[in-house]
């Protein structure tokens, strides 16, 4: 059974992780991505077009399937190796998220919708999942 993520990545980000077929998390941090499992789903969330100055962004801006069964370290500077896990992306469109702010049960608070981001990587529930995976490839 897949469990469903959110992980909040400025645009710029998620383009060169769409473009390698991988995720990072947390700065490149590994104990979120050992939580995943092999088919679990995640949702990119952007506020973001880059990080840290990038302009305001809030959208959702990739989605993708977990396809490898361990975290792995990138090695490719010695002053940051980040931890990565691989991910087959969907053809998809950026969504903005405030049209499905009302809709969406992990948004407890709809008048303070962004704080649920700032912790970064969470799981959603299915029904969550759906209507942003519809919204994005529908």
């Amino acid at each position: 059974m897949s469990t469903y993520w959110i992980n909040t990545v400025s645009r710029g980000h998620v383009t060169r992780g769409v473009a390698g077929g991988f995720t990072q998390a947390n700065h490149g941090k590994p104990h979120m991505l050992r939580r995943m499992a092999r088919d679990d789903w995640i949702v990119f969330y952007s506020p973001k077009t880059d990080y840290p100055d990038g302009a305001p962004l809030q959208a959702f801006t990739a989605i993708g399937r977990v396809s490898d069964d361990e975290v792995y370290q990138e090695d490719f500077d010695p002053e940051f190796q980040p931890w990565r896990r691989r991910v087959e992306f969907l053809p998809c469109t950026e969504t903005p998220i405030r049209p499905l702010i009302d809709e969406l049960a992990f948004i407890e608070n709809k008048s303070q919708w962004g704080y649920r981001f700032r912790f970064g990587v969470f799981k959603i529930d299915e029904h969550d999942f759906d209507l942003i995976r519809s919204a994005m490839t529908g």
